[in-house]
């Protein structure tokens, strides 16, 4: 039986790429790519030579069976455009039918946009959520965002250039003017790190046309206060207000009741205590 690695290669700087990486990449019978084309410019620099064979979102049931049919003796690499694989990108069916059919899958780590957004967005770290790609649809993009509004945790997720303003103004609407970042190019030539509240970040791309991949983080939601709790009625102070006020005992009992909701044993006993 073979051995599915998932190999994560650059986002954009080509030697961010780990010498595991390299050395699976060399080593493997065959590497499925996401874009056959990005691949290979990321081989050619490595001077591999390892055959490839394209596996994308366009893909069919019959690419992966025909892969899952190789991985019963062959090693096949997993690549995607950038980045770890099975993160929003078809990769992730291929992982898990090889999982289901008992297939070895092996991962070998490396650079992540998701994680190195955040990292560098100056937002909390300790806990997060990515959404991956937000909807197209205004409809939907709103009713993501509002369905996580409320958690304690930094939101991350992939934007299009041209859809920014719009994904920047639901945000802006759903979550509140947050602390937040925008990347851009991340590891490449034209890295940015655009910080601020979401209205900052408005401002700015209204300014200047956005460019590249974006990659946004917006920090959590503030704490909620406590809900007050209602304090336990003074069953013992009210019983003996009754009592300093003159009431006669079957009065005050229903008193106590009305007032309290306790039961008449409780009431009765209360109004015995008070003497």
């Amino acid at each position: 039986m073979g051995t599915l690695y998932i190999v994560a290669t650059p986002i954009g700087n080509l030697e961010d790429i780990t010498l595991r990486a390299l050395r699976i990449l060399k080593e493997a019978d065959l590497i499925a790519a996401e874009d056959t084309r990005k691949t290979r410019k990321l081989l050619s620099a490595y001077e591999i030579h390892t055959p490839l064979e394209s596996y994308h979102r366009h893909s069919g049931p019959g690419k992966r069976e025909q892969l899952l049919a190789q991985l019963r003796d062959r090693n096949v690499a997993l690549v995607s455009d950038a980045g770890m694989p099975g993160i929003s990108d078809p990769g992730q069916d291929l992982i898990s039918a090889a999982v289901a059919s008992g297939i070895s899958v092996v991962p070998v780590p490396g650079p992540s946009a998701p994680v190195t957004a955040l990292v560098v967005s100056g937002l909390p770290t300790d806990r997060f959520l990515y959404l991956g790609f937000l909807p197209r649809a205004r409809s939907d993009r709103r009713r993501l965002l509002s369905s996580v509004a409320r958690l304690p945790y930094s939101l991350v997720a992939f934007e299009a250039p041209h859809r920014l303003e719009a994904a920047l103004a639901d945000m802006q609407e759903s979550l509140g003017d947050r602390p937040a970042a925008a990347g851009r190019e991340l590891t490449k030539l034209h890295e940015e790190v655009v910080r601020g509240r979401i209205s900052d970040l408005r401002a700015i791309f209204k300014e200047r046309a956005p460019r590249g991949e974006f990659t946004l983080v917006v920090g959590p939601a503030e704490p909620q206060p406590e809900p007050e709790t209602a304090q336990p009625p003074d069953l013992a102070g009210l019983a003996r207000q009754l009592r300093a006020e003159g009431l006669r005992s079957k009065d005050a009992v229903r008193s106590l009741m009305e007032k309290t909701g306790a039961g008449r044993r409780d009431a009765y006993q209360a109004w015995l205590g008070s003497a």
